[in-house]
């Protein structure tokens, strides 16, 4: 059977641009591995009307509702090769077999790696944070909080991050604030550590402080860091797709109704967007769905 698109990733993008595939009344199928990069989390916050909830339980809400479209399909599978093909593409399954569809969405999300501190993997996602947004009012007013620096956005980081508690920004050797970046974090209260963060203190997933090179040992909460990003999937890659620099990686370049540079091909959510959100995921992957809907039309005129 060949479907009119085959979206591979069933998190928030991916499952957003099947409903609206769904309600074309087009056929579908999501590949989905069960293993989202927001499968850390506790609990979403920020999503209107998700708020709270845990990101596996939302996903299961939305797939219940996706089935009942029928010409929804779901495969829990991972596609470990993308050809095009006549037609349209083929994808390769890792537990063997093959499927093609006219058109991909690929919302195949994003692989974290943090900066090599032992014990922030541990944390991640409970006390070791990326956004403020997303967890920052759970942390409680008051509280003391760390900013570790990977790159030069770290002084944005730790002025945006004041507004949820008071903040110290370790620098890491890796980083030194400019003058104008100096001023900021002045303005905004922001303490500075020079001396790197060499371990992380309390039980985990609990943080009570951080310890430095120099021995000193600082109190902090939850600890806020942007960590390097990487293509969850080789499918974008394969095909050909162009890349783009972003704020921590690499990402998939799209248009505003998210084709990247490969005809037939779209491309929503952490992998294809420079800000990585719930909202802004789900939103992207309603705007390829409709992009994707729109090219099956106006390729059906064209072959009149």
């Amino acid at each position: 059977m060949q479907h009119d698109v085959i979206i591979v990733g069933g998190s928030f993008a991916g499952l957003s641009a099947a409903m609206q595939l769904a309600r074309a009344r087009r056929r579908v199928l999501v590949i989905d591995t069960g293993l989202p990069s927001n499968r850390f989390a506790v609990a979403s916050h920020g999503f209107l009307g998700q708020d709270g909830r845990t990101p596996a339980a939302i996903r299961d809400e939305a797939r219940r509702q996706l089935a009942a479209y029928p010409t929804v399909t779901f495969i829990d599978d991972e596609a470990i090769k993308a050809e095009r093909a006549e037609d349209g593409f083929l994808l390769a399954l890792r537990g063997g077999g093959q499927e093609k569809g006219r058109l991909l969405v690929l919302a195949t999300g994003l692989r974290d790696e943090l900066p090599p501190i032992p014990g922030l993997a541990e944390r991640w996602g409970r006390t070791v944070l990326h956004c403020p947004y997303c967890h920052g009012y759970e942390i409680g007013e008051g509280r003391s909080l760390g900013v570790l620096a990977n790159g030069p956005h770290a002084a944005h980081q730790a002025a945006l991050v004041v507004d949820w508690g008071a903040v110290t920004l370790f620098t890491q050797s890796i980083f030194e604030p400019d003058a104008e970046q100096r001023t900021l974090l002045e303005a905004r209260g922001v303490a500075i550590e020079r001396s790197p963060v060499t371990a992380l203190v309390g039980d985990a997933p609990n943080l009570e402080a951080v310890r430095l090179a120099d021995g000193k040992v600082v109190r902090v909460d939850a600890l806020f860091t942007a960590p390097t990003i990487h293509m969850a999937s080789p499918l974008a890659d394969q095909l050909g797709c162009a890349f783009e620099d972003g704020p921590m990686g690499l990402m998939i370049k799209v248009d505003p109704m998210k084709e990247t540079s490969v005809p037939g091909v779209f491309a929503a959510g952490d992998a294809a967007s420079p800000m990585h959100n719930a909202t802004l995921a789900s939103a992207a992957g309603v705007m390829a769905g409709v992009g994707a809907h729109r090219s099956l039309i106006m390729e059906a005129v064209a072959q009149r």
